[in-house]
């Protein structure tokens, strides 16, 4: 596995080894396959969350909030699409606590099997009409089951690559594992409107949208075996205890270097801001206030994905010319830029509304393709695994959690305004935190070298 950096050397009967590198001596598995292994992983579980928000914009607002109109119904599907997010550290948290009692694999398997669990039970679950509002009280506890999975996920691929990979490629290596949010979109938005054409409306909202919450099933079955197959081979684990990439607590975490998870959220908030706002929130303003078709919305979404799809690769490119730091400080600036068109262009029609869409998408592929890991250079070795996680939690939590809730509440009530403030402050934040580590760094090379 040379292209990463190291060599592995034999460990299989090592004292005090990881659980999982004791267990099992097969062949390694190669850089390929690591890379094919995360894109699936990441794939399932955008998938799985993708599936979730655009449930919460066709079908959630009629099945568990018949009672509300189309807007606070939406707004209140939006309020239990946030909840995966709030539980997303605490997922970390309990996830950090298995692997080192029980090792890697147990994690993952935990994490990956409560996903999935959580996702068919939502598809299985009754309606209002039938459970009243235990139908939305249990609707809240898979979303909580799904974001208490998602934390535990991590598998530390991407600090690995950054701490092994060449230096003129760590642009390249970073962006690998983000490719799964693209093509995640594309295979739950494609589900949708296959559905939504192919049924009446009536039987769409009785029995269609529970077919995409079905497959995330069998989606997330082929993931587990993939990732499984990552974290047990030798050369990976190996190279993770050789990089003391293995987990601490997070209150430990906190209490030492808590700024720099601060740091880390807030440096990835342009993008996290506009993951949601041209993902979600534009299929529940159109739908709610444009005569759009909404297959027509979810096919422009799709050809949306896949130029971020293209723009992930393209930013692995202009990270590597450029700077990580530089790319992504460059791509907050036209976030912000593009954050002060953003009223217009969704007042405008459905022209607008395309426009709108497709260059959302290009920027958040440029942008997000750089998103994970930017800063985390700043942790202590020992605190990385740990820190790279909890930093990407608390990213989602502060700039996309309450992104579609409070665009689309806002916006309703003061105008499309709203957005563009949204945006701004998330493009703001982005540049105050990358000068601030900036600055930091700059201070702790002077006095190194005092």
């Amino acid at each position: 596995m040379s292209s990463l950096g190291y060599t592995a050397s034999p460990v299989g009967g090592t004292p005090g080894a990881d659980p999982d590198v004791r267990a099992h001596s097969e062949e390694d598995v190669t850089p390929g396959e690591i890379a094919v292994g995360v894109i699936i992983g990441r794939s399932s579980e955008y998938f799985d969350f993708f599936v979730f928000g655009i449930a919460a914009v066709l079908v959630f607002p009629s099945v568990f909030f018949p009672h509300f109109s189309a807007l606070n119904g939406t707004l209140l599907s939006f309020a239990v699409f946030s909840i995966a997010f709030v539980a997303r550290p605490v997922g970390t948290a309990i996830s950090m606590a298995i692997q080192r009692r029980w090792g890697r694999a147990a994690k993952m398997t935990v994490a990956l099997f409560l996903l999935g669990v959580a996702t068919v039970g939502i598809a299985f679950l009754p309606g209002y009409e039938v459970l009243g509002r235990t139908a939305i009280w249990l609707l809240a506890l898979f979303r909580f089951a799904q974001g208490l999975a998602l934390g535990g996920s991590w598998d530390g691929l991407p600090s690995l690559l950054a701490m092994n990979a060449p230096s003129n490629r760590r642009g390249w290596y970073a962006m690998i594992g983000q490719l799964g949010a693209p093509l995640g979109f594309v295979l739950a938005a494609s589900l949708f409107a296959y559905l939504y054409t192919a049924l009446s409306k009536a039987e769409f909202l009785d029995f269609g949208w529970r077919y995409p919450f079905y497959v995330a099933f069998a989606v997330n079955v082929v993931a587990l075996f993939a990732r499984l197959q990552l974290v047990m081979g030798q050369t990976y684990t190996q190279a993770m205890q050789e990089r003391e990439l293995e987990p601490v607590s997070v209150t430990r975490l906190i209490d030492e270097e808590g700024s720099h998870v601060a740091i880390g959220a807030f440096a990835a908030l342009a993008s996290f801001a506009l993951f949601h706002l041209v993902t979600v929130f534009p299929l529940s303003w159109i739908s709610l206030y444009s005569p759009q078709p909404i297959v027509h919305v979810l096919m422009v979404q799709i050809l949306g994905a896949f130029c971020a799809a293209l723009a992930i690769v393209a930013s692995g490119k202009l990270a590597d010319r450029f700077g990580r730091r530089n790319t992504l400080g460059a791509m907050a600036v036209l976030i912000a830029l593009f954050s002060l068109a953003t009223p217009k262009l969704l007042s405008s029609g459905v022209t607008g509304n395309n426009i709108f869409i497709i260059v959302g998408f290009v920027l958040l592929g440029l942008s997000y393709g750089q998103s994970s890991g930017t800063v985390t250079a700043n942790f202590s070795t020992r605190f990385r695994y740990t820190g790279a996680a909890l930093s990407t939690d608390m990213a989602w939590l502060v700039g996309a959690a309450f992104a579609p809730l409070v665009a689309l509440g806002l916006s309703a009530k003061f105008g499309l305004i709203a957005v563009c403030l949204y945006l701004l402050s998330g493009a703001v934040c982005t540049l105050v935190a990358l000068g601030i580590n900036r600055a930091l760094e700059s201070r702790e090379g002077a006095e190194s070298s005092a």
